[in-house]
Formats: structure tokens, sequence, C-alpha cells
């Protein structure tokens, strides 16, 4: 008898958006799959935070794919030389690409993917991408999702052979930090297991000062909520 499972995969990086897009695909009824990736980013803690968060949200299985994006450089996430900006406020985020932006990370990301979709017979690839609390990343853009799907379901067996194509899931894109974070509290994500900083002191601790961590704390904000992560960052 043929499985009446819909599987989809959802790409973890263990911060905050992508643990609420793993919630979400399995709100929206689907066994997910989460893939995680050791690419050269400048820590390794958010991995650790990516197996909590895939553990305590049940994900049918979880992966870290080993790529090296630090070989062409390129970015403060993936070069020391480069350094990570801090001390902007979260309103003066955006416009120019940052230094964070790391060259086609997203197209990589989303391509390894979609080879792993292809195995398990996965009707959708959940990514935490966002248009409106972003850092300027092109690649984090409305129509370039739609331009991957539309090339996903040209570029492979099951998008000529399929009756129903893949979908690029990304249903954060229109929203702000803020509704990212109330989505995710009403469908039960602990974020004092997420980490969403570039820089973290000892490897491990929110700066409290780079963009990711502005945009963070702001969210938390206008909640009127605390940040449970906020506990363990370098601010006093």
């Amino acid at each position: 008898m043929q499985s009446t499972t819909r599987r989809a995969v959802v790409l973890l990086s263990g911060g905050l958006d992508s643990a609420t897009c793993l919630a979400i695909a399995k709100a929206d009824g689907f066994q997910p799959h989460a893939i995680s990736f050791r690419y050269g980013q400048r820590h390794q803690h958010e991995l650790a935070c990516a197996q909590r968060i895939a553990r305590q949200l049940d994900a049918a299985s979880h992966r870290i794919v080993e790529i090296d994006l630090a070989q062409f450089g390129g970015s403060a996430l993936t070069d020391g030389a480069i350094t990570v900006p801090k001390g902007s406020t979260a309103d003066q985020i955006g416009g120019e690409i940052p230094v964070t932006y790391v060259p086609a990370r997203n197209t990589v990301f989303l391509s390894l993917a979609l080879a792993f979709a292809e195995t398990i017979d996965a009707k959708a690839i959940y990514i935490g991408v966002n248009a409106l609390d972003y850092s300027g990343y092109p690649d984090c853009r409305p129509a370039f999702i739609e331009a991957f799907e539309r090339m996903a379901n040209l570029a492979t067996r099951s998008g000529v052979r399929d009756a129903e194509p893949l979908r690029i899931e990304a249903p954060l894109v229109e929203l702000s930090k803020a509704q990212i974070i109330a989505r995710g509290l009403e469908l039960g994500v602990d974020y004092g297991e997420t980490i969403s900083c570039y820089d973290p002191l000892d490897g491990e601790r929110p700066c409290g000062r780079c963009d990711a961590c502005l945009l963070r704390a702001r969210g938390f904000e206008q909640l009127g909520r605390a940040d449970p992560a906020a506990g363990r960052s370098g601010l006093p």
C-alpha cells in the first residue's frame, strides 16, 4: 500500500526563523525532515541549537550536511578577516547588502535540500527567509523563492513526472519579526533553544549588538515579551 505520509524538508539553521518554519511545517500537516549545514560559518553553536530544536519539535529526521563556502570567503560569516558589523540600531538595518551576506548561500542550501527532497519524495521545502525584517539579502526576496521553485520543477525527475509540483514554502517572508515570534509561540517553539547571533561571545552567548541580535530583540520588545535566550547575552 502506498504511504499517505506527506513529507517536507525544512532548512534548520538553529535560529529563530527556521525553528518557527519547522513548527509551521508540522502544523501544515507535513512530516518534517530537517537539514542543517556546516558550511564554514563563523560559529558552530547554531548547529547544536538546531539539533535540540529538531528533537524538541519532533522532526522525523535531522541531518547536518558538510560543505565549505569559507573557501570562497566574501562574507563576515565565513571569513575571519571581515568584521561583523555591530553598534547600529534596528531602524538603521537594511538598504545596502551587508558584509554578512554569504554569496549564493540560500541557492546552495536550497539545491541540496532539493536533492534530499527527491530521495524521500517530499512535496515541499520550507525555508525561513524574510523580506521585511531582513538585512538586505537578495536571496531572501519572494522573487528569488518563486524563481527557484520554477527551476526545481524543471530540473528534477519528480518535477517532470509527478502530478503534484514541488513547493518552496516561505511562510515567514512577509511577516515582521514580532509576527514570526508570535506564530512560533502559538505552536510551542522554545526560543530559549535558538540563537540568532552572527558573532556569539565565546562561540555560544549572543553578543546583543549585531544586526541579527538587534532585529530579534526588537521583535520580542514589540510583543512585550522577554527573550528567553537573553540571559545568555553578553550585554548587562
